[in-house]
């Protein structure tokens, strides 16, 4: 007997081989991948032999998605920050709504992310930073109900700026370094390891909101407990002006000179970065998260993923937030990645599907030090997968489908989502909690806190509403 058998269609495994089998089928039991094969052979032993038995004959099959950037607060704050960039778009909207922020209203916001996630595709994702005030335990406690697996981050800071503008971050977000450091260690203690579903991260916000001390600190807390940190860094020229100027290094060798690199970091943006700092992320194995959709809408520029990619670097890919995207949908992400490359390298070839498709998978399951578990379908992993309705006509005819995930798809062609070899989602009903009661009370919570924020209280449009 299985758990669940998977059979028919295209099933695309990421395996080290990143076979394709076509009419292919897989086994989970017990949460494990058991079996990968063809599904005439298959049959023969699961066909009647499986307790869930999915059809999947005109569909794809393939891993959970891996989003290595996520803001759960932000989901709320959708559209309340358009046509701004970075700094305004810190200063005036997003850091102020956050720090008016309740513990119940966090938690709806992370439970609509989390909503989200599951119906688009996301079986994994990096939070990059919780905060006390967002009421931590009861979001951590969530996405473990939620059947999802997350490292999930928590800020840790010692100052107020970002960059060279001081005194920036809203008084609400403020924290001591005592406080935020212990309070990771707390969430470390309490939370890491659950169920090889829940990872406590490090959090650092962005140099100008942390000292040179407290950086190494970090880093050498983190290398002790085996654990992993994530920053954004590189993200606007302010970035590499501010490091320059301050501390007489380009980005990647300042977080560098504090032992931020290595095997257990992952940077989020790197969009000012140059050649040399590319190669030294490549010889620290560093990893990238790489966030298109955000740093095109804030105008922040274009990374240079494919010199990345081609120095060897592991570039995983992410949504980054509500405000900046305004989705968290990972499979509308892999088209932009793949284009904006084109445009910057002016060459189609720059950033080929299959690239971006390790991006979302394997290359996320690296960055978050889990691509021994998930990552691929493959005997002996964890059973992390997700099956797209290939029926759609957008997806059609059935001849490529790599490039029918990543210039085709959206995160509502997904139908099923199996993660630890649970069904999580079928046939887009989430099964793990109620999100018809999720959506019910976003809106209610989301105006009480523009509200009490004295932001976006009226949408920023420009054409009348009767």
């Amino acid at each position: 007997m299985a758990d669940i058998y998977i059979r028919g269609g295209f099933l695309i495994t990421m395996d080290s081989k990143r076979r394709i089998i076509r009419d292919g089928g897989v086994v989970i039991d017990n949460g494990e991948i058991v079996a990968v094969g063809k599904r005439e052979e298959l049959d023969k032993n699961y066909l009647y032999h499986s307790d869930i038995v999915i059809d999947a004959k005109n569909d794809i099959i393939m891993p959970g998605l891996i989003n290595t950037h996520v803001h759960l607060a932000q989901g709320l704050l959708r559209a309340c920050a358009d046509y701004l960039t970075l700094i305004p778009w810190l200063r005036d909207r997003v850091w102020p709504l956050q720090g008016n922020y309740k513990p119940e209203e966090a938690l709806v916001s992370a439970q609509l992310v989390v909503t989200e996630m599951i119906k688009t595709g996301t079986t994994t994702f990096l939070e990059t930073g919780l905060v006390g005030r967002y009421g931590p335990d009861n979001i951590i406690e969530f996405v473990y109900r939620s059947g999802m697996r997350a490292a999930i981050a928590r800020h840790v800071m010692d100052q107020t700026g970002y960059a060279s503008f001081e005194n920036m971050l809203h008084e609400g977000l403020i924290e001591s370094g005592e406080e935020s450091f212990k309070d990771t260690i707390r969430l470390y203690s309490k939370y890491h390891g659950r169920d090889n579903r829940i990872w406590i991260w490090f959090g650092p916000r962005t140099p100008g909101a942390v000292s040179e001390e407290m950086y190494r600190e970090i880093a050498e807390k983190a290398r002790e407990l085996k654990t992993g940190i994530t920053m954004h860094l590189a993200e606007v020229k302010e970035d590499l002006e501010y490091m320059l100027g301050k501390f007489g290094k380009k980005p990647i060798e300042f977080v560098h000179s504090l032992g931020l690199t290595g095997p257990n970091v992952v940077l989020v943006h790197l969009v000012w970065v140059e050649h040399s700092e590319i190669k030294l992320l490549a010889e620290t194995r560093t990893n990238v998260s790489h966030n298109p959709a955000s740093n095109a809408k804030l105008a922040s520029g274009i990374a240079p993923v494919s010199d990345m990619i081609h120095e060897g670097v592991n570039v995983a890919l992410g949504t980054d937030g509500g405000p900046s995207n305004n989705t968290y949908d990972l499979l509308r992400e892999m088209r932009l990645a793949a284009l904006l490359q084109s445009v910057r390298n002016m060459d189609p070839a720059s950033l080929k599907a299959e690239d971006v498709l390790e991006m979302a998978t394997i290359n996320g399951a690296k960055a978050l030090m889990i691509d021994h578990l998930v990552g691929s379908i493959e005997v002996g992993k964890r059973g992390d997968i997700i099956i797209i309705d290939g029926r759609k006509p957008h997806l059609k005819p059935h001849n490529n489908p790599i490039s029918h995930i990543v210039y085709s798809a959206m995160g509502s062609d997904v139908k099923h989502s199996i993660i630890d070899g649970k069904l999580v989602m079928f046939n887009r009903k989430i099964l793990t909690f109620d999100e018809e009661e999720v959506i019910e009370k976003v809106d209610k919570v989301a105006y009480t806190l523009y509200e009490r924020a004295g932001v976006c209280r009226e949408p920023d449009i420009t054409w009348p509403i009767l």
